[in-house]
């Protein structure tokens, strides 16, 4: 049976002014850059770890015209899980022999521990205190800042739950320089036998040998060496060892090499900072296994926690996900910060923990209830492994087809005056009408949403059905601060709205641009814009609606070029304007 640090709570860390979050075995935390992914992870190590020693100032947090706080809190609470993370209702006996009186049970019979940690500024002696109890009960996130709760004073950290943090600017070559390293620590931990030693140093002292008899150089080096016995009138020798003499000495001219084959291996100082970063990364593996080795030897129990910053950082795709995978093998509990739609795509929705900032304030968010096995596979297939960056996205316009997700973003840069991209903007083809799993994951991410549909059919009737469903199955609220849905004018699919608004002209470009296909004669461009603008509206529909997948990139750069310097409006619906100026006003 294991255990789980499976909520933490923070308030006056840095930018977090007061945030609950949970946690299971592997968890990855998501969000743009300043969201608080890596205040989180440092408000663990406070709690679990050694960054006490690191406090400043700058990490009491200042909330909007007020003066910076007096006091940083953080609470966790550990419970026990089986081995498929199941909560289960008492801890094992060697965790009841560790956490010993100081675990508390729920009304309903669970067991749990609650660590506080206080951190404070001492005005007399300078620097920071930071305090540590368990308390006597987990009061409802709304008044656990408030709640009258019992404290027991901790004399020390935990020793069986440690927090090994891994931090961006990882470097194994930086590593092996540091004795306080993880490579450090494994190095410090060698040891032989005097057997071992005495045959060790043997094959040394026998290379040391060898090496300066060969070269004639070192031989000459030495003769003259010699010398300072008559210069200190003493009977001694001088002894040139190019090799440590003794195993002691090891450590401290260790090197690691690495090549594509034996033969062709060289120093991690020449080579690049992936393979650098993700050496150092493996040596914390290693690390960890020898911390649970010393635990097992002594029979005591030990749940380990790797918190990771950006470990795809100098990686490519590949390289990410194998690495992703040996992080996830590890024993303990993983938390894992990234920018990587790599990795999101290879996480479980249930994993996933987002960070948001909205007017200064950061909020966390994950999905809270039950998806159905086939939306669930909907989000995997559509979202996750084809476009895991919409996880960081600010905002999603999700819409039917491959026209709408080709050509919106065009009429995006026209409106905004840059790309969809540097906006944080994603369009999302749904490839049809199911848009309640894409809204259910965006929303309990914190990313808002426009649905932008057609208007044929009974499709309005469906989104509504699909929109009241999901408010009713769900804890999600759907403010309008977050969500909207417009329509195309009656009737119309977006190839309708499109021709509706006059765009005949730019639609028969996309095609002869197709059908020339860079072709430069003239009299076949002639011909082919003759044929084209002969047809009918109705032709152009039909055709439209039949080679989506082919015209509609021709499409969106017609409009993008915009040659006749056409006004704005003229080239973008009314439908598509109001999906826009919503948009705006959220994250204006």
């Amino acid at each position: 049976m294991q255990i789980l640090v499976e909520t933490i709570r923070v308030a006056g860390f840095r930018g977090l002014k007061n945030i609950e979050i949970t946690l299971q075995k592997v968890c990855l935390l998501i969000g743009l850059n300043n969201a608080g992914k890596t205040s989180l992870i440092k408000s663990l190590q406070l709690a679990l770890g050694d960054y006490g020693r690191y406090l400043s100032d700058e990490d009491f947090h200042i909330p909007p015209q007020e003066k910076r706080m007096s006091e940083i809190r953080v609470d966790i609470r550990v419970i026990s899980v089986d081995d498929a993370g199941k909560r289960q209702q008492k801890f094992s006996p060697e965790w009841i022999r560790e956490f010993g009186d100081r675990i508390q049970s729920e009304a309903t019979g669970h067991q749990f521990i609650a660590i506080r940690t206080i951190a404070r500024a001492n005005l007399i002696k300078g620097g920071f205190d930071v305090a540590r109890s368990t308390l006597d009960q987990w009061p409802p996130f709304e008044s656990w800042q408030t709640a009258k709760v019992k404290e027991n004073r901790l004399t020390s950290r935990f020793q069986s739950l440690p927090l090994v943090s891994i931090d961006a600017q990882r470097d194994i070559q930086s590593d092996l320089k540091d004795r306080s390293s993880f490579v450090g620590k494994v190095l410090a931990s060698v040891e032989y036998s005097e057997a071992d030693i005495t045959e060790l140093e043997g094959l040394i002292s026998n290379i040391n040998s060898n090496a300066v008899e060969k070269s004639e150089s070192l031989t000459r080096l030495k003769t003259h060496l010699s010398l300072l016995n008559e210069a200190i009138g003493g009977d001694g020798a001088a002894e040139i060892t190019p090799f440590p003499k003794k195993i002691r000495d090891l450590s401290k001219n260790f090197s690691v090499h690495f090549g594509a084959t034996a033969e062709s291996t060289f120093s991690m100082e020449y080579h690049g900072m992936g393979t650098r970063s993700w050496a150092s990364m493996l040596s914390i593996r290693a690390f960890l296994e020898l911390l649970l080795k010393k635990h097992a030897e002594e029979q005591q129990p030990i749940h380990p926690l790797l918190a990771a910053e950006e470990p795809e950082a100098h990686l490519h795709p590949n390289a990410q996900r194998a690495l992703y995978d040996q992080l996830c093998s590890s024993n303990g509990q993983l938390i894992i910060s990234t920018h990587s739609p790599f990795l999101v795509a290879m996480a479980d929705l249930y994993e996933i923990r987002s960070l948001s900032r909205t007017a200064g304030v950061i909020s966390t968010h994950q999905v809270r209830h039950l998806i159905k096995p086939e939306e669930k596979k909907a989000v995997a297939r559509e979202v996750m492994n084809r476009k895991g960056d919409l996880f960081f996205s600010r905002a999603i316009i999700l819409c039917e087809g491959i026209t709408e997700e080709q050509v919106l973003p065009a009429m995006f840069s026209l409106y905004w005056g840059k790309s969809h991209l540097s906006a944080g903007i994603s369009c999302v083809s749904v490839g049809g009408k199911g848009y309640r799993p894409f809204v259910a994951m965006a929303a309990s991410f914190g990313i808002r949403v426009y649905i932008l549909s057609d208007n044929d059919g009974d499709t309005k009737e469906e989104i509504t059905r699909q929109i009241s469903n999901l408010r009713k199955d769900s804890e999600l609220t759907l403010t309008e601060d977050h969500f909207a849905v417009g329509y195309m004018d009656e009737s119309n699919d977006f190839e309708a709205e499109l021709l509706s608004h006059g765009l005949r002209e730019e639609i028969i470009e996309s095609f002869v641009r197709l059908k020339v296909n860079g072709r430069d004669n003239e009299h076949y461009l002639a011909a082919q814009k003759r044929e084209w603008n002969a047809r009918t509206d109705p032709e152009l529909l039909e055709l439209m609606r039949n080679s989506k997948a082919s015209y509609a990139g021709f499409l969106a750069d017609v409009i993008y070029d915009n040659k006749d310097e056409k006004p704005t409006k003229d080239l973008i619906p009314a439908s598509v304007l109001a999906c826009f100026d919503t948009i705006k006003g959220w994250l204006q």
